[in-house]
């Protein structure tokens, strides 16, 4: 009889690419995620695994099992989420992923109201972005998310990876208090055009979305991912911003945050793998965010 457990650091090892990527995703030591796979091929009389360079990769065999492993595992995630209903409390532990700005506003309030009403339940909470979180939970390393989506493009969710609309979040324009614009009670994008921007880094999808929005000729001075840095140097009337509104939040005295003529939002939304949606877990972290949102 195959030992899921062992086929579980099979499965780590195809999705993350690498024996200390499966251990970090595991939790575990390298050398137990070697003794498992040691102990896998002596089970299936099989090599599973080969060297490559300074690493290893999966043998045919190897592949084969994991694409195995990946329906076995998923399988064994739906009976646990069935017989978890048979419970009569919420217990267990559950890790949610989550943006900056919600796992800021959102999350905290969310987890207090969880221990409150499950204390048997136990979440960890990680900040991290829908590039990493989508794959995380759709090779169930983590539980849930809560993503972010812009205006365009939505972010693409595998067969695996359910997903419910949380809200959506406007964004404004945060302008120092001097600024000539900053007693308007909107503002047209176009108006924006000859002017200092603080944005995001060029390698972060918000990024790439607000030159669609600005035009590839505006004029980025100053780029920063904190949304606190940002207002910051708002704040010292070093240039302009456009942040969603859940990310402004606490603004700076002499700040304005000023509505968009025409409004721009982004999508909040938080996934979790299909199979898992009947696990008590799940269902009962679904009905607090949405309660809250």
């Amino acid at each position: 009889m195959l030992n899921l457990e062992r086929l579980r650091v099979l499965h780590a090892i195809a999705t993350t690419g690498s024996v200390r990527a499966a251990a970090d995703t595991l939790h575990v030591t390298t050398s137990a995620i070697s003794q498992q796979i040691t102990r896998l091929e002596r089970e299936v009389g099989l090599e599973l695994t080969e060297k490559q360079g300074r690493g290893i990769r999966l043998t045919t065999p190897g592949i084969r099992l994991a694409e195995h492993a990946a329906r076995l595992l998923s399988h064994a995630e739906a009976i646990e989420a069935d017989l978890s209903t048979l419970h009569t409390e919420v217990t267990g532990e559950l890790t949610i992923a989550a943006v900056a700005t919600a796992a800021r506003a959102l999350v905290p309030p969310a987890i207090v109201r969880l221990q409150e009403v499950h204390p048997g339940l136990r979440v960890s909470v990680r900040e991290q972005e829908p590039s990493q979180s989508v794959p995380a939970v759709h090779q169930g390393h983590i539980d849930m998310a809560i993503i972010q989506d812009w205006p365009d493009p939505a972010h693409a969710m595998p067969d695996s990876v359910s997903s419910r609309h949380l809200l959506d979040d406007p964004l404004v324009i945060a302008l120092p208090g001097t600024h000539p614009l900053a007693g308007r009670s909107s503002i047209p994008i176009s108006e924006l055009n000859d002017i200092d921007w603080v944005a995001w880094p060029p390698d972060q999808l918000c990024h790439d979305w607000l030159l669609r929005i600005l035009g590839p000729t505006a004029r980025i001075r100053h780029t920063a991912s904190e949304h606190s840095t940002q207002l910051s140097l708002v704040a010292a009337g070093l240039g302009v911003a456009l942040l969603p509104t859940l990310g402004a939040d606490p603004v700076p005295a002499n700040v304005r945050l000023i509505p968009l003529e025409t409004p721009v939002t982004r999508c909040l939304r938080v996934i979790w793998r299909t199979p898992a949606t009947d696990r008590p877990a799940i269902q009962a972290v679904l009905s607090t965010l949405g309660n809250q949102t």
